[in-house]
């Protein structure tokens, strides 16, 4: 579904990863970017229909793996706490928490020099646009949701975050339904697609933008901690693991980012197959066509050359 929103209205605009060379030899390549990897939890799924943020979890990283700093708090949404059956937090759990105003300055740290990454990184867009761009997040900035990245380079069954994880991986993620455990095996998923891929992926979409942050002091409230002491969790008390190999699932030809997203059901699928066979077949058309122009060329040159020599 197209979105219909304001430019300005929006709080990230996406880029894709690729492996093609065509049209990409100059954007940079991923694993030398930085991520910041956020997740949410929410009291529902539709800001505009009432729900709010109630946690929220940033991974920032190198496209190596290598985590730089975990950041994580607890929202008072100032709202009625719904949605408790899947993240487990209750109204009194953000009794003392942060509105989502107060943690923009935090967010602009994190978010600096980095692209946006999340899985199904749509959902938390809507709500960075509706809870924190009127807060004073700058607008605009970089994203790559790595389900539709996914979907595109590697063919699974399933794609969610958890079933995915454990097809490449072999891994369960933990914490799943909590911000920071997401954010985590979101963090690991890009990180393995980077390292595992049989051709360098690289970057195409708007460029990292340096921002300033402004000094807070706000005081947070991680999900564990009644205190909120901790402002960023220490890389030490992340779940330490290697990038794993993962096996040969990718596809020979990448689809098009943009018709991987929805259901992707057997409809969608099929047709963003036959859209790459259409673009390898035209690409290769072209470069036939080239190449006959080429031979041509040189044969007219010799021609000519031969004519002058007698």
């Amino acid at each position: 579904m197209l979105d219909s929103r304001p430019a300005d209205r929006r709080a990230l605009r996406m880029g894709t990863l690729t492996r093609s060379r065509g049209g990409a030899r100059t954007a940079p390549a991923a694993r030398g970017l930085d991520f910041a990897v956020v997740d949410m939890e929410t009291t529902g799924l539709h800001p505009d229909e009432g729900a709010r943020v109630c946690e929220i979890a940033v991974v920032r990283m190198r496209g190596d793996g290598t985590v730089l700093r975990e950041f994580s708090t607890l929202i008072n949404p100032d709202a009625p706490m719904a949605g408790q059956e899947f993240h487990g937090i209750g109204a009194s759990d953000v009794v003392g928490a942060p509105k989502a105003g107060e943690i923009v300055d935090d967010l602009v740290e994190l978010f600096s020099g980095a692209v946006l990454a999340g899985h199904k990184l749509d959902f938390e867009e809507r709500f960075l646009a509706a809870e924190f761009l009127p807060e004073g997040l700058p607008g605009g900035l970089p994203g790559l949701c790595t389900l539709r990245a996914l979907r595109s380079q590697v063919d699974l069954e399933r794609y969610s975050l958890p079933r995915a994880s454990h097809a490449l991986s072999g891994h369960w993620p933990t914490g799943q339904h909590t911000a920071l455990g997401d954010a985590r095996a979101c963090a690991q998923l890009l990180a393995e697609l980077l390292d595992n891929a049989p051709g360098e992926l690289r970057y195409t979409g708007p460029a990292p933008v340096p921002m300033r942050r402004r000094p807070t002091a706000v005081r947070l409230k991680p999900r564990a901690s009644s205190g909120g002491a901790p402002r960023f969790f220490p890389v030490r008390d992340a779940p330490a693991r290697s990038l794993a190999r993962w096996p040969h699932s990718w596809r020979p030809l990448e689809l098009d980012p943009g018709l991987c997203g929805g259901g992707f059901g057997a409809e969608e699928r099929e047709a963003a197959l036959h859209a790459a066979e259409q673009r390898s077949l035209c690409r290769d058309a072209l470069a036939a066509t080239a190449a006959l122009a080429g031979g041509l060329a040189a044969t007219s040159a010799v021609r000519t050359m031969l004519r002058r020599l007698r």
